[in-house]
């Protein structure tokens, strides 16, 4: 086999095999062998690493990655769906998302707060307020759920008050006294929505003109709510009335609260503060200018408190607290009203207001009867209210009624900052 050799095409001439044999090695190992060069030597001795090159298999070609999807894009901060439709009028709902994922909606019947979603000390978000699923439920049953109630809040002894000389007669919807605005008050109307896009957050404003003689009233009022869903885990109520004649005005959100979540059962092992040292006795649930100090009765919260401890001692019937608290510091600055804490889930809740009073109501006219979001039905004390306000009744009080009168040229506003953590 040594002795064969193969003609050149190139040059004419005949080529020992070991010279071809040691080109081909060249080629395949991409390296120069000086010891090939002289006609007619043999090929040098190939390295294992070399021999190994040449005769391993070529590895099979490697798959290319899948490219993972790309991200879902975040929801968008401020979302908007139909609702349903109230005498043929178009209700929408809306949702707000801030940049750390809480998120709430807001109907325009009744600039209604329908769900605020609030995680617990392992990041589970749970909805804290009570409501319905369906825009039918708001307006056949709802007790106030969620709703800006309007234009005066609270209650009006006997369904009456007496305004520039003129006596005005209203409806006596909490016989015989006048609740939340009457018979439709603003938690029943449908509000015009402007989505508010800011630095802090998400919002939404809502707006409603209430026209003269609306519910017994005097002057036409244009009245207005934004809500904020903070990147600080804040919501903001921001509550503003003008009116072309001198009327009455207390503005109040009445949101329905249970930290534990809205299908978890009874606030009595929530713990309460309110940084009020002073209350306002009632008759009937209805305050008549006395003021009282809290220290040594069951309205004493000026320090944290079980909800449940003096329940019953705070009578009534049904039994529970549904009074105003006088709140303490300048009564027109924003300051600390309450701060709320579900032990078992570690949520807290407090609220800042500019008003003077705030409504501790413990949910007592509850009853089960209200089925509410997935079948919920909601009992007695399965929420509570903190509503800041103007002392009820305050038209019919002389050292009061200033606090809810509202003259043309005047601007009335309430703010409320509701602030959420983990403790």
């Amino acid at each position: 086999m040594h002795g064969v050799r193969i003609r050149s095409r190139r040059f004419g001439q005949t080529l020992p095999r070991s010279v071809l044999v040691c080109s081909l090695l060249k080629l395949s190992l991409l390296v120069g062998v000086s010891s090939c060069e002289s006609h007619g030597s043999a090929p040098p001795a190939s390295s294992p690493e070399q021999l190994s090159a040449v005769t391993r298999p070529l590895a099979p070609a490697q798959a290319m990655p899948v490219a993972e999807p790309p991200p879902a894009p975040p929801p968008a901060a401020i979302q908007k769906a139909p609702y349903g439709e109230l005498n043929g009028q178009a209700v929408e709902r809306y949702t707000l998302t801030n940049a750390r994922g809480l998120h709430l909606g807001i109907i325009t019947y009744g600039a209604i707060v329908t769900d605020v979603h609030v995680p617990d000390r392992d990041g589970k978000l749970a909805d804290v307020v009570l409501g319905f699923d369906e825009l039918d439920d708001y307006v056949k049953s709802s007790p106030y759920f969620g709703a800006i109630v309007g234009r005066v809040a609270n209650r009006i002894a006997n369904a009456s008050f007496e305004l520039q000389g003129k006596k005005y007669e209203l409806a006596a919807n909490d016989a015989p006294h006048h609740l939340h605005g009457g018979n439709r008050g603003w938690d029943k109307v449908v509000w015009t929505a402007e989505p508010v896009e800011g630095a802090k957050g998400p919002g939404l404003k809502l707006s409603y003109v209430s026209k003269a003689g609306e519910e017994g009233y005097p002057g036409t009022v244009t009245a207005s709510v934004i809500y904020t869903l903070t990147n600080d885990n804040e919501l903001r109520v921001e509550m503003s009335a003008t009116t072309d004649e001198t009327t009455l005005v207390n503005m109040v959100h009445h949101g329905y609260w249970n930290l534990a979540g809205q299908s978890s059962g009874s606030i009595r092992n929530q713990e309460l503060q309110l940084f009020a040292s002073r209350y306002t006795p009632a008759v009937g649930l209805v305050p008549n200018g006395r003021i009282a100090p809290v220290a040594g009765t069951p309205f004493d919260f000026t320090t944290p408190k079980l909800i449940g401890k003096d329940l019953e001692a705070a009578g009534g019937k049904p039994v529970g607290f549904d009074h105003n608290w006088v709140i303490d510091g300048d009564p027109h600055q924003l300051r600390p009203a309450a701060k709320l804490r579900d032990p078992s889930s570690g949520r807290t809740m407090t609220i800042d207001t500019d008003q003077p009073g705030i409504q501790f109501y413990t949910g007592n006219f509850l009853n089960g009867k209200t089925v509410g979001k997935g079948e919920t039905p909601y009992g007695q004390h399965a929420a509570l209210c903190l509503e800041t306000q103007k002392f009820p009744n305050s038209i019919n009080v002389p050292a009061w009624q200033e606090e809810v009168i509202l003259r043309a040229g005047q601007t009335y506003r309430h703010t409320m900052v509701h602030r959420f953590s983990i403790e």
